[in-house]
């Protein structure tokens, strides 16, 4: 493993922009149902088959469903939220209004609609800035998620299970921004 340091939120969105996978893992545990962003594996939604490469990196069954991460200022924008103003603990399928599919197909399910989280600098403040470093690149401020573990495992609680999982995985990053750091592992399984 290469550890890189002073690794700024422009790097990792840059990743994912050339669709590679990165694992974060920051701050306490998640509480909730859901893996929200503290324990997750971030990818470009942009392209339809990166949700099953997910999947097959995850080591887990293709089909399985991801999720994404939306700037709260542009959740309006980008999906039809009826009476929802937020939604950060991921618990809602909502629709994708039609003018934005295209732009994150990996995440949407048949029924066009996305299990979608809102973010907020408040929220998650690195988190927050990733995303928006993201859409300053892209043009969408949105990223999928899915909880950073294997399938048949539990979720990544300590920097050691999170380290395991990448050097037991095809997943090549781990990012923790509270150290500015990227631990790269390039891995031949």
């Amino acid at each position: 493993m290469k550890v890189i340091t002073n690794v700024d939120y422009y790097k990792v969105a840059k990743l994912l922009k050339n669709n590679n996978i990165v694992a974060i893992y920051q701050g306490n545990d998640e509480g909730g149902p859901r893996a929200l962003d503290n324990r997750s594996i971030l990818f470009n939604p942009s392209i339809h088959e990166t949700s099953r490469l997910v999947n097959l990196r995850k080591l887990r069954e293709w089909y399985r469903p991801v999720a994404g991460s939306v700037l709260l200022e542009d959740f309006e924008n980008w999906f039809v939220n009826k009476s929802l103003k937020e939604t950060p603990f991921m618990t809602y399928a909502v629709e994708v209004k039609k003018d934005k599919s295209n732009f994150i197909p990996a995440i949407i399910h048949k029924n066009n609609t996305c299990r979608i989280q809102t973010v907020s600098e408040k929220q998650n403040y690195h988190y927050y800035n990733l995303i928006k470093e993201f859409k300053k690149l892209t043009g969408t401020p949105v990223i999928g998620n899915t909880s950073l573990n294997l399938g048949g495992y539990p979720i990544a609680h300590t920097l050691k299970d999170a380290l395991n999982v990448i050097e037991n995985s095809m997943f090549e990053y781990l990012y923790l921004p509270e150290k500015k750091t990227l631990v790269y592992s390039k891995n031949e399984r």
